[in-house]
Order: C-alpha cells, then sequence, then structure tokens
C-alpha cells in the first residue's frame, strides 16, 4: 500500500497536522502543496472562490491534476463564473463545482426571499458550509487561500492545521504571504484572478453581501459590511 492510498484513523490524521503544521511554518507555499500532494495523492483538494487562482495554480505544480473544488452558491458576480470557467480552460486542474441542495429559488419559497439580508448565517450555512461537508467527504485534506494579513479573525492561521468540524487536514500553504506576495506570484507566473480585483473589491463573494472597500479598510471589510458577520462558516 503506497503513502497516497494509506487509510488514516482521525487521530492519525489529527496528529499529522498537527507535526506537519510545526515543521512546515517556515517551507515555501510549494513545498507545503508538495508535502499536501505526496502525503495525501488523490484524497487531497484545493478549494477556490475564484478570488484568484494562485493556489490553484501553486497546487497544480505539485499535483497536476489536482482537484479544485468551487461553491457555487447561485449568488456568484459573473465575473466569477467567468474566472471558474477560464481556470478550467488553461490550468492543469480538475475544477469541481458543487451546489446546494436548493436552487435560489427554491431556498425563497421556503425561507422568503433575500435571505441572505435576514440571516446571513444561515444563508451561508445552506448555500456554502453544508455543500462543502458534502463535497469534502471524499478527501483527507484540502487546501486554502486564507492569509494570516487578511482580518484579525486570520492572524492565527496555521499553514497546516487540523478542521475539527469536517475531521480533516486544512492546509494553508499561502498563509504566510502578503498581498504583495500574491501580486508578485500573481504577474511572475501569469496566473488568472478575478476582474473585479481591479475594481476595488479586496475580496470577492456573493453579490449580494460584497462591496468595494475604502482606503485603508483591511481586506475583508467589504464582506457583510455593516455586521458583527466576519467568515461564512466555511473557516470557522
Amino acid at each position: 500500500m503506497t503513502a497516497v492510498q494509506e487509510e488514516r484513523t482521525t487521530e492519525e490524521l489529527k496528529a499529522l497536522a498537527e507535526r506537519a503544521g510545526r515543521e512546515l511554518e517556515d517551507a515555501s507555499a510549494l513545498d507545503i502543496l508538495r508535502w499536501a500532494a505526496d502525503t495525501f495523492g488523490s484524497r487531497f483538494c484545493v478549494t477556490s472562490s475564484m478570488e484568484d487562482a494562485v493556489v490553484a495554480h501553486l497546487a497544480s505544480r505539485a499535483l497536476p491534476g489536482v482537484d479544485v473544488v468551487f461553491l457555487d452558491t447561485g449568488y456568484h458576480f459573473e465575473e466569477t463564473i467567468g474566472t471558474r470557467d477560464a481556470v478550467e480552460a488553461v490550468m492543469d486542474v480538475n475544477v469541481i463545482t458543487l451546489t446546494p441542495r436548493q436552487t435560489v429559488a427554491e431556498q425563497d419559497a421556503e425561507y422568503g426571499p433575500k435571505l441572505h439580508d435576514r440571516d446571513p448565517d444561515l444563508c451561508c450555512a445552506l448555500r456554502k458550509v453544508k455543500p462543502l461537508e458534502e463535497g469534502l467527504k471524499g478527501y483527507q485534506a484540502w487546501a486554502t487561500g486564507l492569509r494570516r494579513d487578511e482580518s484579525e479573525t486570520r492572524a492565527n492561521t496555521p499553514v497546516v492545521g487540523w478542521d475539527e468540524k469536517r475531521g480533516k487536514v486544512k492546509i494553508s500553504p499561502i498563509a504566510k504571504w502578503s498581498q504583495e506576495d500574491v501580486q508578485t506570484y500573481v504577474a511572475e507566473h501569469g496566473v488568472l484572478t478575478n476582474p473585479l480585483l481591479m475594481d476595488g473589491y479586496a475580496s470577492v463573494g456573493c453579490a449580494p453581501c460584497t462591496r468595494r472597500v475604502l482606503e485603508g479598510e483591511d481586506a475583508r471589510a467589504g464582506r457583510w459590511a455593516g455586521r458583527s458577520k466576519t467568515e461564512c462558516g466555511l473557516h470557522g
């Protein structure tokens, strides 16, 4: 049995994550993803909001043909769907699109229209959290594009950690990067980015809950503006 085929218990995976988090803290993003590819093989995937394709591009260098999971909430900007389609067309990845159990119209019929305005936590749970939990069932580890400099809630993001909610290894290979690091990588490798990033948006989520950021605001300030909510529930 090879390493990538190995079945591990939850406790083994958790111990593996905690050890790797310590040992890989100073490793490069590409080396972190190479470790993930060597350790988990096809049981590893990348999740992407299609704000940019930096982590997907890095992962494709470590594991060509890697699964890139995208949540189509039904509320995305057209530019986000276009970025997903472009990534699928030009990069050595396998894009997997997840959708919620209900369409927006079906959700409106059950919960009333504009649930995102009245109860954004429930809307995110229905359209993001539950579909991702279903979509990740076949994997032992998943990678995200979380960065410590994005907001206070992400300041302690480990490069490799344990996702208690889903019982999986959670990898954030660019956790230590700055926005300048991201821009440098994009420029050096010609990585696809969402056009909205050139139009005043610093973080791109669902259209009804995302606005442009103002000068001096952190990158997440345009998400759920005017509310105490800062995360959709995918990351805590």
